[in-house]
């Protein structure tokens, strides 16, 4: 089977790495393989700290992607010989104010009926395990299964493991789809060309929805939202495990890396393709760290980024055929892309392939928009 896979981030890297150990001939079309939003991402591992009302499908996804990253990436790093990061040392969640406090505990009362047991912290005990926070903090919560990857690390090591399992990769931009007999043949690139495919997955991420060729209505909208993010560089230690803060209902975080680098964001902005890193948006990450970890600013500053994140319209990931026959799509990961690599890869690989396709995709097909798309 000649699969061409749209899109080199992390979704389309790992789901090229599996679909090519499923015996198929694959090609990976990107100008720019191993960057995007998943070369901006701070590689959090965190369902349960994500979790939000009305999400439950999308936690059960996040909850099998994140039992599946132990093997994940030891295959991964046993076949390319490249370190991931990997870490599963928790995510600590800590509020500033009462308010903040009363939202986590919110939180708390709904993990619990879902059955996610979550462990509720004094301020205290949050300094206990972490002594740099601020004083003032007022408590928080513990999630222990929790964990971080980084990203960086874990697409270079997707790209070597796609090229041993002979992907071929074609460093050109994918400007359409060919359609013959209503259905996709082939990948279009900038130079002409046409790459024929038997199958195709979509997995450009917030560009899925600008190649040519499509009829109207085959892939749901996908949004630009832009993100920006602080990398800082410490000599000695200073933060133990991914924090998540709550700061007056404004949520920042931090992810240190074991080399001494440590990860702030990330803003949430609404402003199409825009990839402008700005004063104002670095500022509110900077301020709102400060609240919890007032040392923060003694730190080296090392690099600003802004990436752009995949929204859907629910922000759940879309996963699927599209209404087009042979082509699959893979995107709209919005802020889980990192998290949910294993699972999305198992998911499109197994609808590459024509395997048995994971019951817990049923909720991210494509056609749950078809009324809005039409």
């Amino acid at each position: 089977m000649e699969i061409v896979i749209i899109g080199a981030g992390v979704i389309g890297l790992a789901t090229a790495w599996r679909a090519a150990a499923g015996g198929a001939r694959v090609t990976l079309v990107d100008p720019e393989p191993a960057s995007g939003a998943s070369s901006v991402a701070a590689g959090m591992l965190t369902p349960v700290s994500e979790v939000t009302y009305g999400e439950e499908p999308l936690l059960r996804l996040g909850l099998a992607s994140r039992d599946r990253y132990g093997a994940f990436v030891a295959e991964l790093e046993e076949l390319t010989g490249l370190e991931t990061g990997y870490r599963t040392d928790g995510i600590l969640q800590v509020a500033f104010d009462s308010d903040d406090l009363k939202y986590l505990d919110d939180l708390r009362r709904f993990q619990e009926t879902l059955g996610i047991p979550a462990e509720a912290l004094t301020g205290r005990e949050c300094r206990r395990l972490e002594p740099m926070l601020a004083p003032g903090v007022r408590g928080g919560l513990h999630a222990p299964e929790d964990g971080s990857v980084d990203p960086r690390r874990l697409t270079a090591a997707l790209l070597s493991a796609a090229g041993r399992t002979g992907v071929r990769l074609v460093r050109r931009r994918a400007t359409g789809i060919a359609v013959a007999n209503d259905a996709a043949t082939g990948a279009r690139l900038d130079d002409g060309t046409v790459i024929p495919a038997d199958r195709i997955l979509l997995a450009a991420g917030s560009w899925s929805g600008d190649l040519e060729g499509l009829p109207p209505g085959t892939v749901p909208p996908v949004r630009p939202v832009k993100g920006q993010v602080i990398r800082l560089r410490t000599r000695t230690p200073f933060l133990g495990r991914a924090t998540r803060g709550l700061v007056r209902g404004s949520s920042v975080y931090l992810v240190p890396r074991t080399d001494g680098e440590i990860v702030l964001g990330a803003t949430q902005e609404e402003l199409g393709f825009d990839m402008r890193v700005t004063a104002g948006g670095l500022w509110e990450l900077l301020r709102d760290a400060r609240e919890l970890l007032p040392g923060i600013t003694e730190l080296e500053f090392a690099e600003v980024s802004a990436g752009l994140r995949p929204g859907s319209p629910d922000n759940a990931p879309v996963m699927g055929p599209s209404a087009l026959p042979g082509l699959v799509v893979g995107t709209g990961h919005f802020r889980n892309g990192i998290l949910l690599t294993p699972v999305s890869a198992d998911i499109l690989s197994a609808m590459l392939l024509g395997g048995s396709v994971p019951g817990v995709a049923v909720p991210f097909s494509p056609d749950r928009f078809s009324a809005e798309v039409h």
